[in-house]
């Protein structure tokens, strides 16, 4: 439990994770986010780091998400070194990775949030200190470490002494720095770092910023030099000379022969934060007493959560569960009572946090090797027959989230002596996201920023001088985009995404005449268009708005009744159609509530069945690759199970006969079974629906109703369809689950090819085809050929001057 910095979001009052914030608002809700320091549980995975980063180069996983690890874990091999503050008694503690450069230290860099920050600070430079850390707090950790273009900082009016020379050197703030990164403060080398190169030049001139000192036998007047070889130190005193390796070794030397620091690793890391200020999760088993936390013993465990009437924070800020009447520990009787009883003798408060959803997400599967065990999470039988997971399918997105704090907890699990694998997932692959077709309408805001009338002639000022929201179909969207390439007129502006604004200069009257005539017409009952005078706006926004998918149909018509009833932002609005129709545009993007795209796959089975949804899931493409849903396409899947179903059954029930196949039914069979097995073995399966759509459809051109070809055929689809399988084995007279039937062998001998079908060919052009077996000599074929009716009257009576035979290929007759 410690004061850690958080991501602290006033309005929904609670700590998020960095996932859970977009463009610096929480993703929910879209409030903003503040960076404070809090009084935390943390996870000490920290501790773990180094085995962390071993344990990637045991298990088959992905590089990218190996990489993604090893970035985020952030080893880092250097020194720590301290640099004392003029005039006070505090120092500043540095993590550098090249402490061969501190002679080129020309300035310091503090995160805004470092403790020291308030008690070094000047009194002429507090002001400006603190409105600089006020503004950097609304700023997320990961949006300022991807911001690498924006510079700003501020002189904290402290010197330190640098440890050799004894020279000041300014102490700044700055938010490319990081508080829980190293130490939160950096030794600035401008002439070996490109942040702090461009730093320094930035402020260069101003109060603080000392000219950049160059310790290279480089040239470091346009750009920094921040290669670890090809140079040379200079200015260094005792460095001279030296390159990176020797030198780093004799600083660290050096610094620890004064005691101002010491050769460490560092890790990028943290610990990560457990706690969270909402009701939903799993309450702490934590009293406190005198202020200071108890562990409530595991056999009084669990503690369910209490009875709450809101799930909102406190009026004072504190967690939901502050607003508990029934939620204090008493230690005499080890239950939870009523917070009245709470004495602070034998009856004490409890923990207010609930813990994150990575308290459960991160050992799941050990619980489902033995999910009725109620005396403990898995029973060691269990843990040891299953060990760990053979398989993990899951997205890159979870890959410093979810896939790296398993991994944590296995480890600690393993110490702890409950199990026995270092690692938690022995192979991971990577699925492609399902993407939504988002449906998207335009709406479209006339205003008058200077005032101007209306239809009716009434003055508008600054909204919409139609009163009324007005929505345009695609087409006329397509027409402002139309504009927008086509338009030369340097007075004419039109910029276009979400929110922006088409602005019309009227002095081009012209121009605003022949676009207000393109998309307005107006009627003598002005139901399907608005007239725009000359005079009337100066501004058009043109917002894309995101529309529930499901009352669009497959021609990008909406439903404008079911838009009007969807939400009242619809229900009065003005819809300009194209041939009586509105339009949508579309668009592919992540399939989410927030976008309205997400369709429901209890909709899907209800209408084609959970065979159809699963089958089409599997057909859209690589498993790997991400991939855009159309529900249209899942017609012709649903027709394929038609077409399987017909194999067996027809009009008068089962078709299935004990007749004896024909050779090309075995071999339409043995294909499938060959790339089938293929398939699932290289996670292919969307080419394994494929074959099954190519085989159905070779058995019914070849009128296939033979049980020896219908059951293998039945077992290789149960995989995919498990339900239409289960039942055709049942109608097939078979009592038990198709899933515990041994899986097809693939037989070689079915796809050895005993004939051939020739194309015959007169002077290089092919004129009929004649099947011939395999074995035949070229002489045998020629024999043949020749005597064919086909080839007599081909040649009228002439005798060819060449027959040109390739066995298994080609007969071509020349001359």
């Amino acid at each position: 439990m410690a004061e850690t910095e958080v991501n602290w979001c006033p309005a929904l009052g609670t700590v998020l994770a960095n996932d859970e914030i977009v463009n610096g608002v929480s993703e929910r809700g879209g409030h903003p986010v503040i960076r404070k320091k809090m009084t935390q549980w943390s996870m000490r995975i920290s501790a773990y780091a180094e085995r962390l980063l071993q344990g990637l180069e045991t298990i088959d996983w992905s590089e990218s998400i190996k990489e993604s690890q090893r970035n985020w874990i952030g080893k880092s091999v250097g020194a720590s070194v301290k640099f004392q503050v003029s005039g006070s008694k505090f120092q500043v503690e540095v993590f550098t990775t090249r402490p061969d450069t501190i002679f080129g230290v020309t300035f310091m860099t503090l995160a805004p949030e470092h403790d020291l920050v308030s008690q070094i600070t000047t009194p002429e430079q507090k002001a400006t200190v603190e409105a600089y850390v006020e503004a950097t707090a609304k700023r997320s950790e990961r949006e300022r470490m991807a911001d690498v273009k924006t510079i700003s900082g501020v002189f904290t009016g402290a010197y330190a002494e640098h440890p050799f020379t004894k020279e000041p050197i300014p102490i700044w703030i700055g938010d490319y720095v990081l508080a829980g990164y190293g130490t939160g403060a950096v030794m600035a080398v401008p002439c070996g770092d490109e942040r702090d190169f461009a730093f320094a030049n930035f402020f260069k001139g101003t109060q603080g910023m000392p000219e950049i000192k160059n310790i290279f036998n480089q040239d470091i007047s346009e750009a920094t030099f921040a290669e670890k070889g090809g140079f040379e130190l200079v200015n260094s005193d005792f460095l001279n000379g030296l390159d990176y390796k020797e030198g780093t070794k004799k600083a660290i030397e050096a610094l620890e022969q004064i005691g101002h620091g010491k050769g460490k690793t560092n890790y990028r890391l943290r610990d990560a934060v457990f706690s969270r200020q909402r009701y939903w999760g799993e309450p702490f088993p934590v009293y406190y007493v005198n202020g200071l936390p108890q562990m409530i013993d595991a056999k009084y465990l669990p503690i369910i959560l209490p009875e709450v009437e809101k799930y909102l924070p406190t009026e004072d800020g504190q967690p939901p569960l502050g607003n508990a009447t029934h939620w204090a520990w008493d230690s005499e009787q080890c239950a939870v009572v009523s917070n009245q009883m709470i004495d602070d003798k034998t009856v004490f408060p409890l923990e207010l946090n609930t813990m994150p959803g990575w308290a459960g997400s991160s050992w799941y599967w050990m619980r489902y090797m033995d999910a009725h065990n109620e005396n403990e999470f898995a029973g060691q039988e269990a843990l040891n027959y299953w060990e760990n997971v053979d398989l993990y399918i899951g997205g890159s997105e979870h890959a410093t989230g979810h896939l790296l704090y398993s991994r944590f907890w296995n480890k600690f699990l393993k110490d702890r002596g409950f199990i026995t694998p270092e690692e938690p997932f022995k192979k991971l692959i990577n699925q492609g996201m399902i993407l939504g077709m988002s449906a998207i309408v335009y709406r479209l805001v006339v205003s008058s920023v200077s005032g101007g009338r209306n239809e009716f002639g009434q003055d508008t000022v600054g909204d919409n001088i139609y009163g009324k929201p007005i929505y345009v179909s695609s087409k006329y969207y397509k027409e402002f985009i139309k504009y927008k390439i086509v338009s030369t007129e340097s007075n004419f502006g039109i910029r276009f995404g979400r929110g922006t604004d088409v602005i019309i200069n009227n002095e081009k009257n012209e121009v605003l005449t022949e676009l207000s005539t393109s998309l307005f017409e107006k009627t003598s009952s002005n139901t399907t268009g608005i007239t725009i005078y000359e005079d009337s706006f100066d501004i058009i926004d043109i917002n894309d708005l995101r529309v529930d998918v499901n009352i669009v149909n497959s021609s990008d018509e909406i439903d404008l009744e079911k838009l009007r009833n969807w939400i009242p932002e619809f229900k009065d609005a003005e819809f300009i159609l194209e041939n009586g129709k509105y339009i949508v545009g579309r668009e592919v993007e992540k399939m989410s509530k927030r976008w309205y795209n997400v369709v429901n796959p209890d909709d899907i089975c209800n209408q084609y069945g959970a065979d159809t949804l699963r089958l089409y899931e599997m057909f859209l493409g690589p498993l790997e690759q991400a991939k855009p849903w159309n529900t249209a396409g899942i017609t012709g899947v649903s027709g394929f199970l038609k077409k399987l179903w017909r194999l067996y059954f027809d009009d008068n029930g089962l078709i299935v006969t004990n007749d004896e196949p024909t050779a090309e039914m075995y071999k339409s069979l043995h294909k499938t079974i060959k790339k089938v097995t293929e398939d699932i073995e290289n996670f292919s399966f969307n080419t394994s629906v494929s074959q099954f759509m190519i085989c159905v459809n070779e058995l019914a051109q070849l009128k296939c109703n033979h049980r020896k070809i219908l059951e293998p055929l039945a077992i290789l689809v149960s995989p995919y369809a498990p339900h239409i399988a289960e039942e055709l084995w049942s109608q097939l007279g078979h009592e038990g689950s198709i899933s515990t039937v041994a899986f097809p062998v693939f037989e070689e001998k079915y796809l050895i090819e005993s004939e051939k079908e020739y194309p015959v060919s007169f002077n290089g052009k092919m004129r009929f085809t004649i099947k011939l077996p395999l074995d035949l000599t070229v002489a045998q074929i020629e024999e043949i050929v020749m005597v064919d009716e086909r080839t007599q009257a081909q040649l009228q009576g002439r005798t060819p001057n060449k027959v040109i035979i390739v066995p298994g290929k080609i007969i071509n007759l020349v001359g």
